[in-house]
């Protein structure tokens, strides 16, 4: 496929944006597509780039808390008290300001993460082989401990009873390893 811009350079973008129903798309090479920054603009005119993208995933929510505001007089929109960045200031450039954020604006992304990391909140990523014994066996045992927690909640105390023994011997295992690596 050629590039829709230049119709010179094979095209290596696709994009595809779909909106009420009308499928529009786009293929452009690369080169084209530095040209234009981190905007694409499309046939029609319209453009939107990668902050535009996970605005639209953000403003998913924001449409619904916008027709609640209508509802009630306005209020002071809450800003992060380390960077003072505000949520409406992280949807429109598509990055927080600072650790904090994360923190302040909990409530909000929480929902969005999980919709896009299919119901994950939490990065949980690889652990090295060579120093990762220890950190393995301590995320067995908080990931059994909530096991336990729930089989105690279910009042299936058997099953709970079975996990902690589990979590006993893995932090045997624990102490042992840390035991070792410490001589």
């Amino acid at each position: 496929m050629i590039c829709q811009e230049c119709h010179q350079r094979p095209a290596t973008l696709h994009f595809t944006k779909i909106i009420n129903g009308k499928k529009t798309e786009i293929m452009i090479c690369e080169k084209c597509a530095q040209e234009k920054g981190e905007k694409v603009v499309e046939a029609g005119g319209h453009g939107f780039s990668i902050n535009n993208l996970l605005a639209g995933l953000l403003n998913m929510e924001s449409n619904i808390q916008q027709t609640k505001a209508n509802a009630f007089p306005k209020t002071e929109e809450r800003r992060c008290p380390h960077c003072h960045r505000s949520y409406k200031e992280f949807v429109r450039i598509g990055k927080f300001g600072c650790a904090e954020c994360y923190r302040t604006f909990n409530e909000q992304i929480n929902p969005i993460l999980k919709r896009v990391h299919s119901g994950n909140t939490a990065h949980i990523g690889k652990i090295p082989k060579r120093v990762g014994g220890t950190i393995y066996l301590r995320k067995q045992i908080l990931d059994l401990k909530d096991v336990l927690k729930d089989h105690i909640d279910q009042e299936e105390f058997e099953k709970a009873a079975e996990v902690r023994d589990k979590i006993r011997s893995l932090e045997k295992r624990y102490d042992a390893q840390e035991g070792s690596e410490e001589a």
